[in-house]
């Protein structure tokens, strides 16, 4: 919100809570894909099938330029996941390969990593997190000389879905299918790859954690099929959440987001339902349904202070608060 003057940021503030904004779908694919994206500044990186492309955002409408600027290619199936820290951007896909890019720049390393594929990344400070189909956690290397050696393998005994590094970087979090395992989220330890705690108690079979966020080493988000976006709070207690939002229409929640502050912002397997939430009320501010009369779930979302966008099946929608 920087440059933004007050009277805007009270406007826009009001427009997120009414749920006022302009809606927008700014690119449309042929075919079903399962897209993820990663906001930069000036730029919205979206994987569409097996390549990432990088399309600029415009600055007064906060629409996008419907031609990318840059293709980043590298697997030779589907993209899962991928993340963008510092210039480097990391993705795993279906063909259990993990390639790293430099942004700017020709720069590019493939390597295996897995035997089936790459259902999650995460990337920090000269290390990489994996998770698989296959049952595994891995931590690769990225130091020079040792570019994608495996430092650890963490049997998981369940299929991983989402992965995420504690922001110290001492740790990090699996969530995983809640079939082979009872509990399934996991925290480890990034060092020596041995289990920390488990999170949560209780939880039913096939209650998956699909996405994680970390707002603070301490503070965690999750949501996944049990239809609970839920709060930790790891220093009061691994046993129970300190705070937790049932989604209304009991519909699994693929993504999550916050803005670190009171704010979060979670997708719905049905219809594009994005709903806004108030950390300081259990019942959700506003939603928004994104695809109907077709269904498709909201596989990514991510916001700026102005504008949200979420990657469905067939598309991308732009929500504009400054409307």
């Amino acid at each position: 919100a920087v440059g933004i003057p007050v009277k805007e940021r009270v406007k826009v503030s009001q427009n997120w809570r009414h749920g006022r904004c302009r809606r927008e779908t700014v690119l449309k694919w042929k075919c079903n894909l399962m897209p993820w994206m990663e906001l930069d500044g000036e730029y919205l990186y979206l994987s569409q099938a097996e390549n990432i492309q990088a399309y600029r955002l415009s600055p007064d409408c906060g629409g996008l330029q419907r031609r990318p600027q840059a293709i980043f290619s590298g697997h030779q199936e589907d993209i899962c996941r991928f993340v963008l820290v510092n210039s480097h951007m990391v993705s795993g896909g279906g063909d259990g390969n993990i390639v790293l890019h430099k942004i700017h720049g020709s720069y590019s390393v493939k390597f295996s990593a897995h035997e089936q594929e790459v259902n999650c990344v995460d990337f920090q400070g000269g290390l990489i997190v994996s998770g698989s189909r296959d049952r595994t956690a891995k931590v690769w290397s990225l130091s020079a000389g040792r570019v994608g050696q495996c430092l650890h393998t963490v049997q998981t005994e369940d299929r991983v879905w989402s992965i995420a590094m504690s922001p110290l970087l001492s740790s990090f979090v699996t969530g995983t299918a809640c079939c082979g395992h009872t509990s399934p989220l996991r925290i480890w330890d990034l060092e020596s790859g041995q289990l920390v705690t488990c999170l949560g108690t209780d939880f039913h079979h096939g209650a998956g954690v699909l996405d994680v966020f970390y707002e603070t080493p301490s503070l965690l988000l999750s949501c996944g099929y049990d239809t609970y976006i839920r709060y930790w709070d790891i220093r009061t207690s691994t046993r129970k959440c300190i705070q937790e939002w049932e989604e209304p229409h009991d519909s699994a929640l693929y993504c999550i987001r916050s803005d670190k502050n009171h704010m979060i912002a979670s997708g719905s397997s049905y219809y594009g339902v994005v709903r806004l939430w108030d950390k300081r009320q259990t019942r959700c501010l506003q939603s928004f349904h994104l695809s109907s009369p077709t269904s498709s779930p909201v596989y990514c979302l991510r916001f700026s202070t102005t504008h949200l966008y979420a990657a469905l099946a067939s598309a991308l929608h732009v929500l504009d608060f400054t409307a």
